[in-house]
């Protein structure tokens, strides 16, 4: 057999599996949140894992019991979304080293993101603005500066921040059967959201909160998060990453004007330097984390 007749069969047979592949039916991939949840109840504790139920919502937590003589109080855990609460960015180190220090831990796992929520005043907004335009000439709009394009747009961060507000309720109200002090420690996104949240001062009163890389992955919203996190409330340290996420870098000045605008006194900033996955930075993060809680309770 030649080697053209050779060729002619693999190229047939390629197109046949081709085929017969496009042909079967899509199957919808396994949600993160199911991936992580099987994860966590495969390598961590049972003694750790709990599950909690928030609406018709059943997520798991992770709970570890303070080791010192004397309970300080209890830290809610809540990572940055699409991540775990065992990530290497600092979180799951405070998650475990805080016991020794008098406190329990309550991490929280993170809510899928719908990246396409339904939005219903959208799309009827969008179906008005369709119609005017079929029933009138289009006119010439003058030109206009854009400063920035948002990555993330408001429905899929509000639709995310409602999943995670629901599921925070019901982490702080598993926390109230705790002794001491109850502190939020909340990375990146989800800081950012629970800080808007709690900017509307809510009835889930907390003593501290604690954002690590706080930000939010949309720039008018990120913009505005700066002077939020000046009207909340709790005490609150601000820690980010010299080589972490940029718009915080470029935030970090201007969040300290609004706190000095507010006279929001029991403001603390810190600058880590190095990458968040360093345990040399780990330490000083625990360090950082430990000094302020000292100065509180």
């Amino acid at each position: 057999m030649t080697l053209r007749v050779l060729n002619t069969l693999l190229y047939a047979t390629s197109f046949a599996f081709i085929s017969n592949v496009s042909a079967l039916d899509f199957i919808k991939p396994t949600p993160w949140s199911s991936i992580v949840s099987n994860d966590i109840q495969r390598f961590i504790p049972d003694g750790e894992v709990r599950t909690l139920l928030a609406g018709d919502d059943e997520f798991i937590s992770l709970y570890r019991q303070s080791m010192a003589a004397t309970q300080r109080g209890v830290v809610l855990v809540i990572p940055d979304w699409q991540h775990p609460p065992t990530s290497n960015t600092g979180l799951n180190f405070l998650r475990k080293q805080l016991n020794d220090l008098g406190y329990a831990t309550l991490a929280m796992a993170m809510p899928d993101i719908d990246w396409h929520p339904a939005d219903t005043d959208t799309q009827s907004s969008d179906t008005q603005s369709d119609t005017t335009t079929e029933s009138t000439e289009p006119k010439e709009q003058p030109p206009h500066f854009v400063s920035a394009t948002p990555t993330i747009s408001d429905a899929v961060l509000n639709d995310y921040k409602l999943k995670l507000i629901t599921r925070f309720n019901a982490l702080y109200n598993n926390a109230l059967d705790e002794q001491g002090a109850i502190i939020v420690l909340a990375q990146g996104a989800s800081a950012g959201l629970l800080i808007e949240h709690y900017a509307s001062f809510p009835n889930t009163s907390v003593n501290a909160f604690i954002s690590l890389s706080g930000y939010l992955p949309n720039s008018e919203r990120n913009q505005n998060l700066n002077a939020t996190l000046s009207t909340i409330s709790p005490p609150l340290l601000d820690i980010f990453y010299s080589e972490g996420n940029q718009d915080i870098i470029h935030s970090a000045h201007e969040r300290k004007r609004w706190v000095k605008r507010h006279a929001k006194y029991d403001y603390r900033q810190r600058e880590l330097f190095g990458l968040p996955t360093e345990p040399e930075q780990h330490e000083r993060l625990l360090k950082e984390v430990d000094g302020f809680l000292r100065r509180l309770f």
